[in-house]
């Protein structure tokens, strides 16, 4: 491996762990504090990673709900909200509501699947 290539992947997986990152309000919430969404470079920054929402980058990703904060971090009132710890605290709720509801209800589609294969199997025989 040349040079480019082992700097290229050492690029992408830091980008990969940044923005997988921007999935925990918390950390959204201790950037803010820091002050880090007033850096202009900083804002530019977030702007370049909308790349990851491209098919061929997203795929990577194990916490979608990232590319979700990242395009609400291109709007300066979200990032001023997010200093406030309560911000975050309600990001964080919203976000285990909607896992438990998706996992609900991807069970109960689980279930109806199952059911509908054996009665399938019980009809053939």
């Amino acid at each position: 491996l040349g040079s480019d290539d082992t700097g290229n992947r050492l690029r992408f997986q830091l980008e990969l762990e940044f923005v997988q990152c921007l999935a925990n309000p918390n950390y959204l919430n201790f950037l803010a504090q820091r002050g880090y969404f007033k850096d202009k470079a900083f804002v530019n920054y977030l702007k370049y990673l909308l790349y990851w929402k491209e098919p061929e980058y997203a795929k990577y990703l194990k916490y979608p709900q990232c590319l979700h904060m990242l395009e609400l971090l291109q709007y300066e009132h979200f990032r001023k909200e997010l200093v406030n710890a309560q911000c975050a605290k309600f990001i964080d709720e919203q976000q285990i509501l909607h896992w438990q509801h998706y996992s609900r209800k991807r069970m109960r589609l689980q279930q109806a699947l199952a059911e509908q294969q054996q009665q399938n199997n019980t009809s053939v025989k």
